[in-house]
């Protein structure tokens, strides 16, 4: 059978699917291993930093390598670190003097996997021949939510039937599924967003007005999606009160299904849709469900505020590079690059800055959501500027 752009699209949409299991299979399990390893809760918040630092390092660094060293070599590579980090994900707690070496080594191995994803993906099926880039983007990140809600749900039920203590067996499960993406990304056919060398140069972004917003923009929604679902699970659980399975299912998953929910629609109607204006009220939105989360003191408004944000982020990350790949159609490699910079910067900054307030005033996680509240509201502040930069330009 001839593999087409079909088969490619689909190996990308299978790819965010892989970064959806990085991000968000290790924090199904803080709790366990706090009480497995007795690993206190700043390293668990050292652990989510570690991997979305290390994610922002490879997204700079592959903006100079990863045309040189080619897609396809790149995208193999990011499957096999990938696999090569949920298999020591399984082991090396185990073995390793220090069971906090032996995760950092794994969610190492996996961020890098992930950040060579996050950068390479978007370009690829922007480079893809389709009518509609802004659907199709927007249809692409979805798919994050979808594999977010895979993981929860099926490991929600593997841990029901099997038992918790049993979750180093289904780190090696998931492992099949960038093995199996990898063997697809050896053989689809593979684009570039714009011929080698013709694309906008480091230099040339920086001094953009545009592209400084945009980033800007990129940080504040990463921080904003991730200072909630990275905390949603341990936030059901200890500060309202539900139990595991109930917060990881009405907590996490709800946060997935309606920022997936969101991106779906946004790619349906993006013909009929302002982008600058859906952004502008979706990061409104976000503000009120931060404040849901950290000031009623309820848990089924924590559970609501939850799953409000998961849709009020939806479009947030990919409506940010639609607007890029529009405005800046020479950014190139590079600025996908650095938008996943961004991205990651503040994926590390929101759960970071929320998990620290919460240590200090003392495991209150509600304080650390409602700290973290100033990443939406400057999403706000942000989409509103560069909606009105676009409405000065001359048409």
């Amino acid at each position: 059978m001839k593999l087409t752009y079909k088969h490619t699209i689909f190996s990308c949409f299978l790819g965010y699917v892989v970064q959806a299991i990085i991000n968000n299979f290790a924090p199904l399990l803080f709790l366990t291993f706090q009480s497995s390893y007795d690993i206190p809760l700043s390293q668990i918040t050292m652990l989510i930093g570690f991997n979305f630092i290390v994610q922002l390092l490879v997204d700079f660094a592959s903006a100079g390598f990863a045309e040189r060293l080619g897609y396809r070599r790149s995208m193999l590579l990011a499957h096999g670190l990938s696999i090569a980090g949920f298999a020591a994900m399984g082991i090396l707690p185990e073995i390793l003097p220090s069971p906090f070496v032996g995760l950092l080594i794994a969610v190492f191995l996996c961020a890098i996997g992930g950040g060579l994803l996050e950068v390479l993906v978007s370009p690829i099926v922007e480079a893809c021949p389709t009518d509609n880039k802004e659907r199709m983007m927007s249809i692409l990140h979805s798919f994050y939510c979808w594999g977010v809600v895979a993981v929860i749900v099926l490991s929600t039920l593997f841990f029901t039937v099997f038992g918790i203590e049993n979750w180093r067996i289904l780190a090696f499960i998931w492992a099949i599924v960038p093995l199996a993406d990898g063997i697809l990304f050896a053989f689809v056919p593979i684009n570039t967003p714009v011929p080698e060398g013709e694309g906008m140069s480091f230099r040339e972004l920086i001094k953009s007005g545009t592209f400084r917003i945009l980033f800007a923009m990129m940080l504040c929604a990463g921080a904003s999606e991730m200072a909630v679902s990275q905390w949603a699970s341990t936030l059901c659980e200890n500060a309202l009160g539900v139990s595991k399975t109930i917060g990881d299912l009405a907590g996490m998953a709800a946060f997935a299904v309606l920022m997936g929910t969101a991106r779906a629609l946004h790619g349906k109607f993006a013909d009929k849709l302002s982008l600058d204006k859906a952004m502008t009220v979706s990061a409104l939105l976000c503000v009120c469900s931060y404040l849901m989360i950290a000031l009623i003191p309820n848990a089924a408004a924590g559970l609501a505020g939850c799953a409000v944000c998961g849709f009020s982020v939806g479009i947030m990350w990919p409506g940010t590079f639609s607007k890029g790949a529009a405005e800046l159609p020479r950014g190139g490699t590079m600025m996908f690059a650095l938008f996943a910079l961004a991205g990651d910067i503040g994926c590390a900054a929101g759960p970071a800055l929320a998990g620290f307030a919460a240590d200090i005033s003392g495991g209150n996680l509600r304080i650390g959501v409602l700290l973290a509240v100033i990443f939406p509201v400057a999403m706000a502040v942000l989409s509103a500027i560069s909606r009105s930069v676009e409405n000065k330009k001359p048409r």
